[in-house]
C-alpha cells in the first residue's frame, strides 16, 4: 500500500483595502510565506489607485492586475490553485474575480485556480453600499460558490474608546451606513453583520481595528496576523 504525500500549501495573493498601499501588508506576507512555504504577492495598488474605484474602471485596472498576478502563481503552483486575501475594499472585489459574469468588458472566472478566498474585515452587506458593492452581492451573494471555493470571512470587534481618538468620531456614522445600527460591534468602520459573508467559516477577533489609521492592532499586525492564519494554512502533520 502506497502512502500519499500531502500537499503542498498553496501560493497566496493579497489585495488591500482603500487608500492602503502594498507595504503596509509586509508583515502579513511574510508571515504567511513562513507559514506555507509559497510564494506571496500583494497586487500593485497606489492612493491613486484607489481613487479611481469610485468607477467600473478602477475596479477593473486592479482586478486585471490580480487576475495576471493569480493566473502567475497558480501556474507554478504544486495544485495549480492560489488562496486569495483581501482586506477591506479588496476582499468584495476578490468575490467578483472568481464569477463568470463579465464585468466591465472583462470574463474573470478565476474560481477554478483558486482554493480559499479569505477576507479580513471585508463590507461584503451595506445597506447603503455603493453601486459596484451591491452588484457583486447581487450576482453572488454569500459563499456563492462553495464548495469549489472554500470562503472564509474575519472580522474585528473593538470598542470605539480602544480605538485612536481620529477614528472614534466615524464610527456610528458608518456602522449606521451599513447596517443601520450604530451600537453594532465592529472593527471601528465595519461591523460584524457586514464582514462575516453568509455561508463562509467566521471568526471574530476581538480587539482588533479595522486598519492602522484606526487603532494600533489591526487585521495586518504582526501579533493579530496569527490569530487568523490558520485559517488560511493549517497546520499539517509531518
Amino acid at each position: 500500500m502506497s502512502l500519499e504525500m500531502p500537499q503542498a500549501a498553496p501560493p497566496t495573493l493579497i489585495l488591500g483595502g482603500f487608500l492602503i498601499t502594498p507595504e503596509a501588508y509586509a508583515p502579513m506576507a511574510a508571515a504567511i510565506a513562513a507559514r506555507t512555504g509559497q510564494p506571496v504577492q500583494v497586487v500593485p495598488a497606489s492612493r491613486g489607485d484607489w481613487l479611481l474605484t469610485s468607477w467600473t474602471l478602477g475596479w477593473r485596472r486592479l482586478l486585471d492586475r490580480a487576475q495576471a498576478l493569480l493566473d502567475e502563481l497558480a501556474a507554478a503552483a504544486p495544485g495549480g490553485r492560489v488562496n486569495l486575501v483581501g482586506h477591506s475594499s479588496g476582499g468584495v472585489m476578490l468575490r467578483l474575480l472568481l464569477g463568470d459574469e463579465p464585468f466591465a468588458g472583462r470574463v474573470y472566472a478565476a474560481r477554478d485556480r483558486v482554493a480559499t478566498l479569505l477576507t479580513l474585515g471585508s463590507p461584503h452587506r451595506a445597506m447603503r453600499g455603493t453601486a459596484l458593492r451591491r452588484l457583486v452581492d447581487a450576482r453572488y451573494p454569500g459563499a456563492f460558490h462553495a464548495p469549489a471555493v472554500r470562503y472564509v470571512s474575519v472580522a474585528g470587534a473593538i470598542t470605539p474608546q480602544a480605538l485612536r481618538p481620529r477614528a472614534r468620531g466615524l464610527v456610528r456614522r458608518s456602522y449606521s451606513a451599513i447596517c443601520d445600527d450604530p451600537a453594532s460591534r465592529g472593527d471601528g468602520l465595519v461591523p460584524l453583520a457586514s464582514a462575516l459573508l453568509e455561508g463562509s467559516e467566521q471568526r471574530v477577533l476581538e480587539g482588533v481595528g479595522h486598519g492602522g489609521w484606526f487603532a494600533e492592532r489591526w487585521y495586518g499586525s504582526a501579533d493579530v496576523v496569527p490569530r487568523w492564519l490558520d485559517l488560511l494554512a493549517p497546520e499539517t502533520d509531518p
